[in-house]
C-alpha cells in the first residue's frame, strides 16, 4: 500500500488589498476653522443723541431734535450735489453710477442696470488712524 502524501498546500501570491467603500469615501480633514468675528455693537441715533446730551448738559428731546436736524441738513445738502468735510469724521459725498450690463445669477440672463447715485464716504486720517 502506498501512503497517501498529503497534497502540498501552496501559498497564495499576495495580492494588494482593495480599499473599501468606506474608506474611498472618507473625507479629508477640515482646516481650523477661523475663529468668527465677535459682532461690533450696534449704537443707534437715540444712543447717540443722549450720550451728546449727557455731555452737553441738554436733555435727551433736545438732543434728539439737534441730531435729527444735523443729519437732515447733510441729507439736504447732499440732495444739492455738495460734498460735506466733517473735521475728525471724513467725507461724504454723490457719486454717479453708469448704466451697464449685468448678469441675472439665477439664470445667466443679461440685464441692464440704470444709472444712479450713491452716496459714498471716506473716512478722514484721524479717524483711520484712531481705529
Amino acid at each position: 500500500m502506498m501512503s497517501a502524501k498529503p497534497a502540498e498546500v501552496k501559498p497564495k501570491a499576495a495580492t494588494p488589498a482593495k480599499p473599501s467603500v468606506a474608506a474611498k469615501s472618507v473625507a479629508p480633514a477640515k482646516a481650523a476653522a477661523a475663529p468668527k468675528p465677535e459682532k461690533a455693537e450696534l449704537v443707534t441715533l437715540r444712543q447717540l443723541a443722549d450720550s451728546i446730551g449727557e455731555a452737553h448738559g441738554l436733555s435727551h428731546k433736545a438732543a434728539n431734535e439737534l441730531l435729527s436736524g444735523a443729519i437732515a441738513s447733510i441729507t439736504a445738502h447732499l440732495k444739492k450735489g455738495a460734498r460735506i468735510r466733517i473735521a475728525g469724521l471724513g467725507t461724504f459725498e454723490v457719486r454717479k453710477r453708469a448704466a451697464r450690463t449685468g448678469r441675472n445669477p439665477a439664470t445667466g440672463e443679461a440685464i441692464k442696470i440704470k444709472a444712479s447715485k450713491k452716496v459714498a464716504f471716506r473716512a478722514a486720517k484721524d479717524l483711520s488712524e484712531s481705529i
